[in-house]
């Protein structure tokens, strides 16, 4: 008894008292930062004897708010990510796992360009707003009370990549007005006075404050539904009311630092790991951790960027958070993620055409686009025009542009969008993962992240950037499969596993832009994907030879899908090396997404929907699924290519963006229609 005692005070003394110290340490640390040395005895001065001189000025109105400010973000950040995961039942769950962030920094760039008037209170309301509406959705796709933790995550993922492409778009075509918003969507601590301190402080503090008062019935919810209803509790007020101050915290914190990631996911962890469950204890220990884990995200940018050139700290959250993320799926993989039933399928539409009519209109409808796209220009459709240039006429200008600017782009596109459908397709299959895509299990962010890498290093010509790629692809894919093979290749496991890595990627890429003092647009350009200024030399350099090569070897070994789709026991029963099969055909599928990510950068989810649909028309196991999924693939991107410069002309939209405003809402379709298949 005296022994268990003496453990539980040596635990609160480490929680609490081992937590405040660490956080002054960090707070200390952080003051004496700055591109002007200043010496500890300096800044001691100047907090405790302040005089008017400049020292006095940085430590006290530069440094000073930005590191209070930190503690403040972290600590509510932290507070949100217990309510969440209390309320969700869902130990995932966080602002940033739902895309409660990625609404609320969408609400603010939105009010930013149309209604400038709406931003009072430092945008507070309107990033409430957007936060509220967010986590509504997401909690609605997943299947409100009911939602499995995967679900909810998935849905996050992504509305969260949906309202990432409204604003990217939005960023790119008022760069202007949104010129000073691209490092606080990142993640920013920078504070110019004590403005943002004096604003927010007494919104958290009122939030933590209603949710230490909520403790105790967080307490019994957490016991379960039927158990708080019994003990006279609304449970529907009780998850309304919670979800509400956990939004409310967020976009205090949004509207004044940005989306910052994942601190709400490793500090209440870290205090569960610890062995507290009561949730005033949680709330408070969340509180200090966050803001430690914020704060030393912050001293360490600082330190990775000695240049002090501004390394967003939501980059760096996040660049943690993401392995914690996945550690995290690992370890409760047997206990939470493993359900079987919790992934989505797109089910089969009935048509009564077989597949040579399927892949017969799908030909002569890509020819006829291709026909429509190089006929497509600022003046609209000149189909008739554009065949007499082609054949025989005198118009040499309308020629040329068809042959060396409109035709390559769409070829590149066409390519693309075949291979990225391809690769989707094989990951799909070896990997037993109906959500499975290039850009959701991390390969292209893989990709991205090598590609970067190239234009980041001084010296090296851009023709390496293709290499770069398709490194970084090899990397993520190593990655991806060593994780796979810890998680026994589970679906719903594999699709969570993807989230991490891809934000690790993303983190990083984040990096590399402000470090590389890229210009905005261009590298959200770049990033979103887009076919534009696309020439012959990225089709014949990048996309032939995999299209040549590597497909047709796909080809000859797809019915080995078909047998791993079986299981694996059943796979090795009829004499298949299952693991070598696996590994071959993922690795050849990420070969593709690389040469996709050379030619257009990184575009996401023409590798989920294309095979879906393909399924949709012809079966899951039909032998014409390979050559539908990439006759789908190419339909998809050079349709996108054709919006994307003719929506709004003269100006150009990324295809990629384009791509993620249809494909994000069939995703969450699929969602809905599994949801309402279930009930």
């Amino acid at each position: 008894m005296t022994s268990l005692l003496t453990n539980n005070w040596i635990k609160t003394v480490l929680t609490f008292v081992g937590g405040t110290v660490l956080l002054f340490f960090l707070l200390f640390i952080h003051i004496n930062q700055g591109s002007v040395n200043l010496s500890p005895t300096v800044v001691l001065q100047a907090i405790f004897a302040p005089q008017d001189i400049l020292e006095h000025h940085t430590v006290r109105y530069l440094r000073l708010p930005r590191a209070v400010i930190g503690i403040l973000a972290g600590g509510a950040l932290a507070v949100s990510g217990v309510i969440l995961q209390t309320i969700t039942k869902n130990p995932l769950s966080s602002s940033s796992t739902l895309g409660i962030h990625s609404g609320s920094y969408f609400a603010v760039v939105f009010a930013t360009i149309f209604i400038p008037a709406s931003l009072q209170l430092n945008g507070l309301f309107v990033a409430f707003v957007g936060g509220v509406l967010t986590a509504t959705l997401v909690y609605g796709l997943a299947g409100s009370a009911t939602a499995n933790p995967v679900r909810m995550v998935l849905a996050g993922m992504v509305v969260t990549i949906m309202f990432s492409s409204f604003t990217s778009l939005l960023q790119i075509f008022y760069e202007n007005e949104t010129a000073g918003l691209f490092l606080w969507g990142s993640g920013t601590l920078v504070q110019n006075n004590w403005d943002g301190v004096t604003f927010s402080s007494p919104f958290i503090l009122s939030g933590v404050l209603v949710a230490l008062l909520l403790a105790k019935q967080l307490d019994i919810f957490r016991l379960g539904e039927d158990v708080a209803s019994s003990l006279g509790q609304n449970v529907s007020r009780l998850r309304i009311i919670s979800l509400l101050v956990a939004v409310f915290l967020t976009a205090v914190t949004v509207s004044v630092v940005g989306p910052i990631g994942f601190v709400g996911l490793i500090a209440p962890h870290l205090i569960k790991l610890l062995g507290y469950q009561n949730h005033y204890l949680l709330i408070i220990g969340s509180f200090i951790w966050g803001a430690n884990v914020l704060l030393g995200a912050d001293v360490l940018a600082r330190i990775v960027d000695p240049s002090f050139s501004e390394l967003p700290v939501g980059a760096i959250t996040a660049f943690i958070g993401a392995p914690w993320l996945i550690w995290l799926v690992l370890r409760k993989q047997n206990r939470q993620y493993g359900e079987k039933g919790s992934a989505m399928l797109a089910g089969r539409l009935k048509l009564p055409m077989s597949s040579s009519y399927v892949i017969s209109i799908l030909s002569v409808g890509l020819v006829l686009l291709i026909v429509i796209g190089a006929s497509t220009g600022n003046s609209g459709i000149q189909i008739r025009s554009s065949m007499v240039a082609m054949f025989g006429g005198s118009n040499d200008f309308i020629r040329d542009m068809i042959l060396t600017i409109r035709m390559p782009r769409l070829f590149v596109a066409g390519f693309s969008g075949a291979l990225l459908a391809i690769s989707g397709y094989i990951f799909q299959g070896v990997l037993r993962n109906p959500l499975a895509d290039p850009s959701i299990i991390g390969i292209t962010s893989g990709a991205g992240v090598g590609a970067l890498m190239v234009l980041y290093i001084s010296g090296l010509s851009a023709v390496f950037v293709p290499l770069g790629a398709f490194v970084g692809a090899i990397v993520a894919f190593l990655v991806v499969m060593g994780l796979s093979y810890r998680a026994n290749f589970q679906p719903t496991l594999l699709a969570l596993l993807g989230i991490g890595i891809s934000a690790f990627g993303s983190a990083i890429i984040q990096i590399l832009v402000v470090q590389a003092d890229m210009s905005v647009a261009s590298a959200l350009t770049w990033l979103s994907g887009t076919t534009y200024a696309k020439s012959w030399n990225e089709l014949f350099s990048y996309l032939l030879w995999p299209m040549v090569i590597v497909v047709p070897i796909l080809y000859f070994q797809i019915r080995n899908i078909d047998t791993l789709s079986l299981g694996d026991d059943t796979a090795k029963g009829l004499g298949m090396n299952v693991m070598n099969t696996r590994f071959l055909m993922a690795l050849l599928a990420s070969l593709l997404a690389a040469a996709s990510v050379a030619a257009v950068g990184t575009i996401g989810f023409v590798g989920l929907i294309a095979p879906h649909v393909a399924r949709m028309f012809l079966g899951p196991g039909h032998k014409h699924l390979l050559p539908t999924t990439a006759l789908l693939g190419a339909v998809f991107l050079v349709i996108a290519d054709i919006l994307s410069r003719t929506l709004i002309v003269p100006k150009e939209i990324p295809s990629g963006i384009i791509v993620a405003l249809i494909g994000a809402p069939y995703f969450l379709y699929i969602m809905y229609r599994s949801n309402q298949i279930k009930k």
